[in-house]
């Protein structure tokens, strides 16, 4: 184990996860409110080269998604190795390529190359802040993420390709390898993480164990469905791969699931998390045969899957990693998983029961999911900013 070091400037800057879970949670308010002014009150944007739903849709993955990514990589790093992941003014500089095209792209699309620019900067940066201790120590079995990071950089680029006019299919491909990469790296590090913190958090013995060759099927099952929905769109095999994923990653659930778990919401609500996964996923494999609106899933996987388990994991590692009880967290963060949920809830299953709603729907969950992350800033705001209560690095 190397020797960890804290950065002396100040405590927001001394460990990955404190600028970026605060960054992403601003953004995911400022972000929505401005995608609120334009679907529902329809404030102009000056928007060219790709629709407003793109637009959208590139701000919650490379924006919102990509920070709470990086900011749990660049702790969960640092536990893994023991080596010091980027602090004090490199992290600084990490996080200010992260912000610049989201206030970039935030006013459209008129400097969308510059915003490129520091973007793609910004993800190389993060490759190379988490694939560097991994090698130094050969945790050869952590490059499955360092591969995922580096397919999300390629899926970047290909939307800035798109989006300039150079490669057609760049913009569409760009959102779905993103947001299916996202889900995959749920997956893959939810599946080490989410039976750990039940083993040490429901407060009674308990031994998880996952299976190997239901670990290997999920993620043959996800690469090919990758391929399928992003590459080939064979709709037979999309519908196919996503309800083998469904029953899949429903048995490892079943698998993990003990009583105690419902008496702790930042171990429910990873459970809740994973069941919109897979409603996304079964959604996915109905549109096979049934006519459902392509962004019924779309927001099964978004607000329900990714929504919720980065509120719970932003909640649980910011109590964590400041020297705070992650088993009995306040109860405003139940609150605030309750309405993100909600806001899933609304926005994934009502459409299908009341359409004529559906503007309704909308507001109502873009309102709930603003609520939400700004009551995660404001609980956790001094958490963030403030050195640990232990006196301890981080």
């Amino acid at each position: 184990m190397r020797k960890i070091v804290v950065a002396p400037e100040t405590a927001l800057l001394n460990l990955g996860f404190r600028p970026f879970f605060m960054g992403a949670a601003i953004f995911a308010v400022i972000s929505m409110a401005f995608w609120m002014a334009v679907y529902s009150f329809h404030m102009p944007l000056p928007i060219a080269g790709i629709s407003l739903f793109q637009w959208h849709a590139h701000a919650m993955i490379y924006g919102f998604s990509m920070a709470v990514v990086a900011g749990f990589l660049l702790t969960a790093v640092r536990n893994w190795t023991g080596i010091q992941t980027p602090c004090g003014f490199q992290l600084l500089a990490l996080f200010v390529l992260w912000i610049l095209p989201r206030v970039i792209e935030l006013f459209g699309t008129q400097l969308i190359m510059l915003a490129a620019v520091f973007d793609l900067l910004f993800m190389l940066g993060l490759i190379g802040a988490v694939a560097y201790p991994i090698a130094k120590v050969r945790q050869w079995r952590q490059l499955g993420i360092v591969m995922m990071l580096l397919l999300l950089l390629l899926a970047n680029g290909c939307f800035y390709l798109g989006a300039s006019g150079v490669f057609e299919e760049g913009v569409r491909l760009g959102i779905y390898a993103g947001l299916f990469l996202i889900i995959g790296m749920i997956l893959l590090i939810g599946r080490r993480v989410i039976t750990f913190f039940i083993e040490a958090g429901v407060g009674y013995p308990v031994k998880l164990v996952n299976v190997w060759w239901l670990d290997q099927l999920v993620i043959g099952l996800y690469l090919v469905f990758l391929i399928a929905e992003v590459i080939l769109q064979q709709r037979i095999l999309i519908a196919l791969t996503a309800l083998g994923l469904a029953i899949a990653n429903s048995v490892r659930m079943v698998r993990w699931h003990t009583q105690g778990i419902w008496k702790k919401p930042l171990l429910w609500s990873l459970f809740v998390a994973f069941g919109f996964i897979n409603l996304g996923f079964f959604i996915t494999a109905l549109n096979a045969v049934l006519s459902l609106p392509n962004m019924i899933a779309i927001h099964a996987f978004s607000i329900g899957g990714i929504g919720v388990i980065t509120l719970s994991m932003m909640a649980r590692v910011t109590l964590g990693h400041t020297g705070r009880s992650v088993h009995n967290p306040s109860k405003a963060v139940t609150v605030i998983l309750a309405i993100i949920i909600a806001a899933a809830i609304i926005r994934v299953v009502l459409p299908l029961i009341a359409v004529h709603y559906y503007v309704i729907w909308i507001l109502t969950a873009q309102l709930l999911w603003i609520v939400a992350f700004f009551i995660f800033v404001i609980v956790h705001w001094s958490m963030l900013t403030q050195p640990r209560v232990d006196g301890q690095s981080g």
